[in-house]
């Protein structure tokens, strides 16, 4: 893919700059430059080389390296089914693809034993099926593609911001206005490859946030997104000083201690409640709900209304 560097990526090293337009770590960065993956002006270059206004820079990815995924019997919690796509209610802690550390006990392992081979295979063996994804410790609503002509029409929806994802987070400290919205670019972090950021010349995203109530020391939120960043409600709520309760990764945990023991809560207080898409065969607009799990309802009726 070619890029033309903007204003602010003007001056940065060469492997910051891929940081910043790729979600590449540090260490695969480093290998794609020294393959000559990364050219400069149509020549390779190393990663310490500075960005200059008049540059063009190539990036090649290789091809993904495939693994096995292999079926398992695992409950799911399934919403809606029919023949072209699946609507499934993931649990908190459940990963939603095979990845190095999870190779099993996955939604896709799980998916795979439910449907056989009634899944999209657009995004190859180790993502079949999935159009969208939400991280391992929030809850809430996936649409799962059974074809590849549901895949693509639900991914173009996606990427034409038609398709509606709302969820629910309660955040720490309080939120003076009643709503507003995040519009800011993420990328990899530039040093910490675990993480995303806001980062110039990253990727464009936008969270629109609404108040459902006030507590003491925390607000409990609904998030629209339009667009869909890895991380990016957490990051932009970060960004602003509201960070997603018991988030360890983005500053969550700076709250109080009886409530985060209380809780028990393994990880983000991060929930997808709503999802909204045009059926890819009959056109029919679908929206389904999920309630709040009971983790999230048990920490709100911990909390003291302000």
């Amino acid at each position: 893919m070619t890029h033309i560097p903007t204003e602010e990526e003007i001056g940065l090293r060469l492997d910051a700059f891929v940081a910043g337009r790729e979600e590449l770590t540090r260490s695969a960065i480093q290998k794609l430059i020294e393959k000559g993956n990364v050219r400069v002006n149509d020549l390779p270059s190393k990663k310490s080389y500075r960005i200059e206004a008049s540059d063009v820079i190539e990036i090649e990815l290789p091809e993904p390296e495939e693994i096995s995924v292999t079926a398992e019997d695992i409950a799911l919690d399934i919403v809606y089914e029919d023949s072209d796509l699946i609507v499934v209610n993931k649990p908190k802690g459940m990963v939603v693809h095979p990845a190095p550390g999870n190779y099993s006990g996955t939604l896709v392992n799980a998916l795979m034993f439910h449907c056989k081979d009634s899944l999209s295979g657009i995004n190859g063996e180790i993502r079949p099926g999935i159009v969208h994804r939400i991280d391992k410790d929030t809850s809430g609503l996936l649409v799962i593609a059974k074809n590849d002509a549901a895949h693509n029409s639900l991914a173009y929806q996606i990427k034409e911001h038609s398709c509606e994802r709302t969820y629910e987070a309660i955040v720490v400290g309080n939120i003076k206005e009643d709503e507003g919205t995040v519009d800011a670019p993420i990328a990899r972090h530039p040093t910490d490859r675990k993480k995303m950021a806001i980062v110039a010349g990253g990727r464009s995203a936008r969270t629109h946030w609404q108040v459902i109530n006030r507590y003491e020391g925390y607000t409990h939120l609904r998030l629209r997104l339009e667009t869909g960043r890895t991380h990016q409600i957490r990051v932009h709520m970060a960004s602003i000083g509201h960070p997603v309760f018991c988030d360890g990764v983005y500053g969550g945990l700076h709250t109080k201690t009886e409530i985060l023991n209380a809780s028990k809560i393994n990880g983000q207080c991060l929930h997808a409640r709503t999802l909204g898409f045009a059926h890819p065969k009959s056109g029919e607009r679908m929206v389904f709900e999920s309630e709040l799990p009971e983790y999230f309802s048990a920490l709100l009726g911990k909390l003291i209304l302000k």
